[in-house]
Formats: structure tokens, sequence, C-alpha cells
């Protein structure tokens, strides 16, 4: 009878090391040590504790990195190293264990293992739906992509590894339906069917079910505050309304990063890369098990480059005069352009001042400075992330989590202006609880602004101060009186007009302070470090988010349907100190919302029919509660199941952003302001000849006597349709078909008002007509830069197509449509949508490996020209195409992959915000050691 210790002498004998074979003349002294002291270790072991281990492979004997196997049931799990092998311990308890080994293409393999076995040998077989993936965003449980309710892809590990973008995010845009706009190097925001802007505001980015936006303005900076990418085992995105799972902001879609499970994903990772633009990009991560309940992970990371500089000097919509005019132009690009029309008022009698005739009615712009005047040389972008983790299973399934982490970043912004962002960053803290049917979590987030400026108003106040040549003057005013005496004098020498025009611009641009004074680096080093607005140009906020949330599914009868019920809750503590936010008395700024949501899923007709149906319920502090609904069918047919039809209806809704509500910055000639209170009050007048007042030409006011209501929430509904599943062998087909009506978008209106919404007299108006919109009195008529809700119906429709082919491992071959429509039937005529997305879009790729090791992808996309409305300019994007490729050699003995990389390889046109740099040529080389 074999001894009940025999298989754990045999385990710790195998993991002691390989023994030689016993000479004649008896055992090696060494040898007998190794042996004693294993089997003394063995026999001190937990009796039902035994290691398991093996190799996982291809049909050929190929070793397969990168396969998971778990133990069924629990979190216990590992991945194999660069050879294929894997090691875990496992529990023997008098039934045998049963192993899961999945790999991405390939079926799932279960075994049935009784005691410990060192020398499991699997062999992975290719998926007959050529897709094996499960996904956990679409339903927040897990299931088969190919049965998800929703639109949804999911990016592998191995597929992050070939992004050959600098910002992960950018490689989204290889897939059909998801579009990116950079702004620039490390920002990117993402966006599906349509509405796409320089920031992503109606997407929700979660890292682990975190929320990546920063609390003060509810937006996520790309991934420069994420996770690096040695860390995220998958992305998933959602097209589309998720509102009826993730609440609030979920209006247009979700993306979630999932990052690796230490007891999973052990060992060491470097990645090293440098490149063009003087790129330095250093990744570590380590993870390591302490024994079978404990485990941690060390996440850090360093990107360092040039950062793209925009150059588009065309005038911008709003400008009153065209590309190449004698008179000046507000350019894209140009910054401070501060503009005077010319009219008799002007006139000062006193000091002998009169504006020439001929003048009276033409609008002429100051020079200002572009953006690398402005940067001054800081124009480097980078980001530091650094983050640990310690896991600790209190049962095999059961799971504790706690995490810190901390990411600091510099990049440039764009919203209603360019932002300097630098050591941008947030500090994030997190607790989870989770089971195989639910979890309990809970985390803090806060954002801090480093030395970020403003670029419009840095320029702005360099020209508003004091002139050197006539200090009671500032440079705007001594500018524009030098134009029109020289205009006055060059006329009264027998010029002609054009030729007054040219000599009166060139004297008055030697006015303003040039880029190579001292005058220059003085009043920009002072203005980027005051932040009190209307004097400085620096941002300062520090806001928190504090969120709590739990799930649980539960089965319903043994064939009965699913049951999964959440709720969560969210606080923000907005801070500024009336800076940024009305916090004016130095205390905080409390909101919060709350909800709860449940959906049920079940499966009928022999497991062919899957129906779920899915609400949520939300409730704020300042609007009304929120109900939003979802309900889908996927239907499955063929053999290998491979043909999978679905149909949904969800609706969904945005809650306006922080600084939507509760915005205050008076910067002198405006006042940015929340509307959450009791709405607002606009109005035009008109001047002493009965026209009506602009006071800054170009500016798109509101209508006569408009009134404004307090925000309410933006909502969509959207129909969809769509086919998952293997067409012919080997070709693999996802499509998709949408149509969507929005309603309450906001958006932004100038209006003539009192700062606090209230009716300005005309009388008032009157008293202040050339200073009331630099005036600081409360009662005063001024400038209102106000968020509001357009309740104008605006319906879309689109369509995606993708198509993959495996021909072998050699050559997989990719492609995917994208089709956006807006139905302006209904619209007004000028109505703007801020839509910002192409009628048409597409991707051409091919991917594999070849000769074992030499891994490498190549992606063409191009996207077709588009009207952009955003809030700093406004323009035409033209077509845009860019290729990516990537090249990777392993070499399994030194756990080493040498690398080499290139984003748009061909150095297109590759424009996709407006106001943006275009973002050229990127080619780095590298190295990624991985050694469990």
């Amino acid at each position: 009878m074999q001894h009940k210790y025999a298989p754990l002498l045999v385990a710790a004998l195998l993991q002691a090391g390989p023994l030689a074979a016993a000479p004649a003349g008896g055992e090696k002294p060494q040898h007998a040590t190794r042996r004693k002291a294993a089997a003394a270790k063995a026999v001190k072991a937990d009796p039902s504790e035994a290691n398991v281990a093996g190799v996982i492979q291809l049909a050929n004997g190929e070793p397969l990195p990168g396969a998971t196997v778990f133990i069924k049931g629990t979190f216990i799990g590992t991945s194999t190293d660069q050879f294929g092998k894997f090691s875990l311990l496992a529990t023997f308890d008098g039934a045998p264990v049963e192993l899961v080994v999945a790999y991405v293409g390939y079926e799932t393999q279960t075994l049935q293992v009784s005691q410990a076995n060192t020398a499991l040998s699997v062999q992975m077989v290719r998926s007959a739906t050529l897709l094996n993936e499960t996904v956990v965003a679409a339903s927040r449980v897990e299931e088969s992509i190919l049965r998800a309710p929703v639109t949804i892809d999911k990016v592998s590990e191995r597929q992050i590894e070939r992004i050959s973008t600098p910002e992960v995010l950018g490689g989204l845009g290889n897939l059909p339906g998801v579009d990116v706009n950079s702004s620039s190097m490390l920002f990117t925001s993402v966006s599906t069917r349509g509405f796409n802007t320089a920031k992503s505001e109606r997407v929700v980015q979660l890292v682990d079910y975190m929320d990546t936006a920063l609390p003060s303005l509810n937006l996520s900076p790309g991934n420069l505050v994420g996770i690096p990418e040695l860390d995220m085992e998958s992305i998933e995105i959602i097209h589309g309304p998720a509102s009826a799972l993730y609440g609030s902001n979920a209006l247009s879609g979700v993306i979630l990063f999932n990052s690796k499970d230490p007891f999973v994903y052990d060992g060491l990772s470097v990645r090293l890369r440098a490149g063009q633009r003087n790129l330095l990009d250093g990744q570590l991560r380590y993870a390591q098990k302490l024994g079978k309940r404990f485990a941690f992970k060390i996440n850090a990371s360093a990107f360092r480059a040039d950062e793209w500089i925009p150059e588009n000097y065309n005038a911008n919509a709003g400008s009153q005069n065209p590309t190449g005019s004698v008179l000046g132009i507000d350019a894209i690009n140009r910054y401070g352009e501060l503009n005077n029309t010319f009219s008799p008022v002007q006139d000062v009698p006193a000091l002998g001042f009169k504006v020439h005739p001929e003048l009276y009615g033409k609008t002429v712009y100051m020079p200002g400075y572009t953006e690398r005047e402005l940067l001054a040389g800081d124009t480097k972008t980078d980001s530091r992330r650094l983050q640990a983790a310690v896991t600790y299973l209190l049962r095999d399934d059961l799971k504790l989590t706690v995490e810190a982490k901390r990411a600091i970043g510099s990049a440039t912004y764009q919203n209603i202006s360019r932002f300097r962002v630098k050591d941008l960053g947030t500090n994030q803290f997190r607790a989870e609880l989770k089971s195989a049917r639910g979890f309990l979590r809970a985390y803090s987030t806060q954002d801090f602004t480093g030395d970020t400026y403003e670029l419009t108003q840095l320029s702005g106040l360099i020209l508003k101060s004091p002139s050197a040549a006539i200090p009671q003057l500032s440079n705007r005013d001594f500018y524009f009186v030098t134009y029109n005496n020289t205009y006055d004098a060059e006329r009264g020498k027998g010029r002609s007009i054009d030729e007054a025009l040219v000599l009166a611009k060139q004297a008055a641009d030697a006015t303003q302070p040039a880029v190579s004074s001292e005058r220059f680096a003085t009043l920009r080093q002072q203005i980027i470090n005051e932040d009190q607005p209307g004097v400085g140009s620096k941002q300062n906020f520090s806001s928190y988010l504090n969120d709590v949330s739990g799930q649980r599914t539960f089965k319903l009868g043994e064939e009965g349907p699913e049951l999964t019920l959440g709720a969560a809750y969210r606080q923000y503590r907005l801070g500024s100190n009336g800076k940024l936010f009305n916090d004016f008395d130095g205390k905080r700024i409390r909101n919060h919302e709350y909800g709860t949501y449940g959906q049920l899923t079940h499966t009928l007709l022999d497991d062919h029919l899957k129906l779920s149906a899915a609400a949520r319920v939300d409730a704020f502090k300042n609007f009304k509660t929120a109900v939003s609904p979802r309900a889908a069918a996927v239907y499955t047919l063929g053999e290998n199941k491979q043909h999978n039809f679905r149909a949904s209806y969800g609706r969904a809704f945005r809650s306006p952003s922080q600084t939507d509500q509760f915005l205050y910055s008076d910067v002198s000639d405006y006042v940015f302001r929340g509307n959450s209170e009791n709405g607002f009050k606009g109005y035009l007048f008109t001047d002493a000849n009965g026209r009506n007042y602009v006071p800054f030409s170009g500016m798109d006011l509101t209508p006569f006597k408009v009134s404004f209501d307090k925000l309410r929430l933006e909502q969509v509904g959207t129909a969809e349709v769509g086919y998952k599943g293997v067409v012919l062998p080997n070709l693999y087909l996802d499509a998709s078909y949408f149509r969507s009506t929005y309603k309450d978008f906001i958006g932004v209106s100038y209006l003539v008002s009192r700062p606090d919404g209230s009716e300005p007299t005309q009388a008032e108006f009157d008293a202040g007509y050339l200073s009331a919109f630099r005036a600081t009195s409360a009662s005063a008529p001024r400038i209102i830069s106000l968020a509001r809700n357009n309740a104008q119906p605006v319906r879309t429709q689109g369509a995606t197509v993708g198509l993959t082919y495996y021909l072998s491992k050699a050559v997989n071959l990719t492609g995917n449509y994208s089709l956006n429509v807006l139905d302006r039937s209904n619209l007004p005529a000028g109505f703007r949508t801020f839509f910002n997305t192409p009628k048409h879009k597409y991707n051409l790729g091919v991917n594999g490996v070849v000769l074992k090791s030499l891994s490498y992808s190549v992606n063409y996309r191009w996207v077709q020209g588009h009207q952009q409305e955003l809030p700093f300019a406004t323009g035409m994007i033209k077509d845009y195409s860019t290729t990516d490729a990537y090249a990777g050699y392993m070499v399994p003995k030194l756990g080493t992959t040498f690398q080499l990389g290139a984003s748009n390889l061909f150095n297109t046109n590759n424009l996709q915000v407006i106001g943006a740099p275009n973002l050229g040529r990127l080619v780095y080389v590298g190295l990624l050691v991985d050694v469990k």
C-alpha cells in the first residue's frame, strides 16, 4: 500500500532540484542532505496540500506562454511562463481538483487532478468559434463575448503589447466604432457613436471598476494617471448607453481596464523603450506570492518625450477677418489676439485722441503669441506612476485587496482653451472584498493641479499689463493707439489706404512685448505663478471623490434565472478656495449621488436564447431621480453555437460635471459660471444708435431676452441589433447597427447678465457702457459663460462591420468599417450639435507570429474629414490616415522580447482635433523582460 505522504515526498524532491542516479559506491553526500531536507519538509506540510505543475502546449508541441490555469470555483490560479510551464499549490481533501486552462482563441480545457502531479501536459485546441474570450463589463458578471447583450470589444494582453502609440488609448482607434481624439501626446479622448470632444466626458473610464476621472473636472485625462501597460490584463469597451449598470455619465459607453492579479501573474516584468522626440519610457512590475494565501504587486513607470506643438494659424470660426487679412485675425493656435473695432465713441478729446474716420467699423487684431512662444521651452510631456497592492485569500473563493496609487503627469489639455497640464495628478486608494458571486468595494480619489496654467489667460494678461512705453496705458491700449496714429500719419503722407493699413499694423505689432525680451519673461513667470482668476493663469483645485459600492449575484433555482443586485454611493468634496468653484468661504462643496440596480438573466430553448433585463435608479443632490432601463436578447445558432444574434434597447443619462454645476471664475472680461441654482436671465442691450451691443467682436451671444433654467440631465435612448460569429471556416464577423435619440445636451452660452443670474437694468447698462464688462461689482451686467441644456432632440444612427480571417498562426487579416450619421432633418439651420465624428472610417491590418518567436502587427487607419465644433475652436478636419506597426522577437531562454514600433509610420497628416497638434511619426526600440 502506498504511504499517504508519498506524493508529497515526490513533489518535494522534484521541487528541490534534479538528482543524479546514485553511483555504485552509494549516494553522494550533497544528494543525501537534499533528500533528507525535502523529506522533512514534506512530512511537516499540510497533508491536504500538494503541488500541481506542468506545461501547456499547442498541438505541435510548441509551448504556450500566457495561458491561465485556475482551480475551478476559486481565485487560486497562475499563468504559464515563456516556456509554457506553470505551477500552483492545490488542496486535496478527498475530492479531485478541477483545473481550468484557458487562452484566447483556444478551447478552454478542464482537467481533474486527484493528487500531486508535477508532470501535467495539456494540449490546447483551436476554438471552433475562434473566440473563447469572456468579458465582465457588458453585464458586470462573467460571460462569453459572443453572447454579450450589447456591442463590446476586448483587447487582450498580447494585443496591448503590440500597441505602438505612445498612449495606449490611441491604439483603440483600430477598433470598429471607436473614435480617438489626441490633443497632445499623452492626452487622448475616446468616444463611441459620435459627439466626440478633446476630453472623454460621455464615456466612463475605469480601472478595476474605479473611476479614473479627475473629481474636480469629471474628465479622464487619457491614461496619463492610469495604470502602466505592464499591469493590464485586458481592456473592455462597451459601445453605447450603459447607465443601466454603471449609472451617471455612462451615456456613450464604458472603458474598463482589468489589471493583473498578483496570484495569477507573478514574477518580474520590465519594459524599456527609447525613440524619436527624445522618448524614454520605463515600466516595472513585480508580483510575488508568499505562500498560498498572500500576494502583492508593485508597479512603477516613467515616461518622458518632447511634446507635439500645434501650428494651425488659420482663422478660427469666430474671427471677424479671414485668413491673410491685413487687419489681423483670430488664429486657431495663436493666443491673446485681442481685438478692437474702431468707432467714434473711442475718441478722447481731453487727450487729443481721435479715431481716423476711415477706420470706423474695422476690427483689428493684435498678433498675440504662438503656443511654443508661451510655453518658453516648457515642452516636455511626462508621466510618473507608482502603485502597490496586497491581496489576501480569506478563503479559496474570497479575497481581500488593498491598494494605493499615485500618478503625476504633464501634457496639454484642450477645452475652452489650451492648458499646459504640468505635474497634475491623483492619489487613489482602494479596499475590496471579492468573491465569485459579488464584491464590496470602497475607493477614494484626490486630484491636484501642480503647476498647471492656461494659455489664453496667460497671453491676454501679458497684453493687458502696463505698457513699458506709457505705463498709464496697457499693452493692448497702446497697441491700438499706435495703430490709429500711424494710420493717420501715413494717410497724411499720401499713402494709399492699403499701404497705410500695412504700415499701421507693422508699427503696432512692434509695441507688443517681444518673446525674447526680459519683460516678456518676467510677466510670463509672474502670471503662471499667480492663481487668482483675472490676475494669473495658474489653475488651483484639489477635490476628493469617495465611492462605495456592492454587488451580489443569486441563482434563482437550479434551472432558474440569475439575479444580480447592486448599489453605489458617491460623494464629491470640491475644493479650490474660490479659484475654480464658488467655494469662497474656504469650505469644500459637498455633492453626492447614489443608486441601485438590478439585472435578471435567463436562458431558454436549450440554452439557445438568452434574455436579460436591467434597470438602475439614481438619485442626485441637485437633479431629479433618473431611471435607466436596458432589455436585450441573444439568440444562438449552429452546431458549435458559432452564430449569435442580439437585439437591445437602453436608455442612459449624463449628469452635469462638477464645473457645470459649481464653476465660478471671474477673469474680468468674462465670468464663467456653473448653473445648478436658479437659472440665468440673459439680455442684449442697445447702444446710443439703437444697435445691439456686442461687447467682443465675433461673440455668439444668446438671443434677446432669453432665460435658461438650471441644468438637467442629458439623456439618450438607443436601439441596436448585432451579430457575432463565424460565418465561414476561420472567418469571424462582428456587425452592429444602432439608432439613438439625444435630448437636453449640455452646452455653453454667452449672455449679458448679472453674475448671480438676475436681470440687469438698461440704466445699469447705460451707466457702464464702456466699463461694465470689466467691472467687479456684483450688480453690474457682465458677460456670463454659462452651462445650459439644449432641448432640441438630436437623432443619429450608425453601423460597424468587423472581419477577422485566421489564415494561420503567422497571418491573421483584420478589417473594419464604421458609419456614423447625424440626422439634420429636424434641426434648425445653423444648429450646432457638436457631433464631431467622421461619417466613414475604416481599418485594415495584419498580425501574427512567424518563426515561432517573431510577432508582428501592422494597421492602417483612414478617417474621413469632418466638421468639428469645440469650445476652443471650430473648423474642418481633413481626411487623415495613419499606419502603426510593431515587431517583437522573443528569446525564451532570456525571458526577453526585443521590440520595434512606430506610430504614423509614414508621417502622414494625422490631425485629430481642431486646434491640437498634428501627430507625426514616432519610432521606438525597446525590450520587454518577463521572468516568472
